[in-house]
């Protein structure tokens, strides 16, 4: 069975690590935010430490993460930004105490290698979604699917899509994150189990061959055949080639799972986008998907 963290309720303390990139700019607007919500803040010691283009060494983001994973009276951990980096830090963690007190990791892009570990690793569920870093840009919407999402509130994403979807409806449990991380988490004890459960996929800045060749090992590993519905949210950010490719993201993914009969939709609001919705890992949700619009209840 897996585990549900505690919602949050206000009064609660939350605190803010930076396990990747170093910060480049101050999270006065996330943390108005979050104390708004009835939230008491804790700053990482090394939130906003720099070594080379890291938030600190190794060590100094390891023992800030390892610290509110222990510290009982933590009830979120929330990831400052993505970037680079977790991974690094990752084999080093200790879950022992986390488990005696689940309380919610929250991130998204660099941050999914840790999301998937936690699933894999301590079958606890997590949150994809804003950070503090993205807080500045984030829809209105955005936030407050991240609010719903940590006080227990339920909630039905609805949304059109442009690219033609493949009908269908499926119920499973969630999982998901950054295409990229995703693949750099397979062979290891962070990746997630897909059999039976509804995946949703983005990522940033990657060429059409790079997404070409991650989804087809993907493929060639069995994982997709075993899924019960695909959700795919943003890839933006990609460079045209000055040899055209000759498909885009959408039409890629579509070619590779065209054997597979469940539901797949496409342009999900979820990814390096404003309106990155908050995405429960390890939740069972209902997915429900036509030629044009999808509906997914968490």
């Amino acid at each position: 069975m897996i585990k549900q963290p505690p919602y949050l309720k206000k009064g609660d303390k939350i605190g803010i690590v930076s396990p990747a990139k170093k910060l480049t700019t101050d999270l006065s607007k996330a943390i108005g935010v979050l104390t708004h919500w009835g939230l008491e803040i804790v700053m990482g010691e090394h939130v906003y430490a720099a070594h080379d283009q890291f938030a600190g060494t190794d060590e100094q983001r390891r023992n800030d993460l390892q610290d509110f994973l222990d510290d009982p009276e933590i009830k979120a951990v929330f990831a400052s930004r993505g970037g680079y980096g977790t991974i690094r830090i990752l084999d080093e963690l200790e879950f022992t105490k986390f488990q005696e007190h689940p309380k919610w990791v929250i991130g998204f892009s660099d941050i999914t290698i840790l999301l998937s570990h936690i699933l894999a690793q301590t079958n606890t569920q997590s949150i994809h979604g804003q950070m503090p870093k993205t807080f500045d840009t984030g829809t209105a919407e955005s936030l407050e699917s991240l609010r719903k999402a940590l006080f227990g509130e339920t909630q039905t994403y609805t949304c059109d899509t442009e690219f033609e979807n493949r009908e269908g409806s499926a119920e499973g449990i969630l999982i998901g994150g950054n295409l990229t991380l995703l693949i750099a988490s397979e062979g290891s004890d962070s990746a997630f189990d897909y059999t039976d459960k509804i995946l949703f996929l983005e990522d940033v800045g990657e060429h059409e061959y790079a997404i070409d060749r991650m989804m087809r090992a993907l493929k060639r590993s069995g994982k997709l055949a075993k899924l019960k519905g695909l959700i795919i949210g943003a890839f933006n950010g990609y460079e045209i080639e000055e040899l055209p490719f000759g498909q885009s993201p959408e039409q890629i993914i579509q070619e590779i799972v065209k054997d597979y009969d469940y539901p797949v939709c496409y342009n999900f609001p979820v990814g390096h986008i404003d309106d990155n919705r908050a995405m429960t890992i390890g939740k069972s949700v209902t997915f429900s998907v036509k030629k044009r619009n999808v509906s997914l209840t968490l």
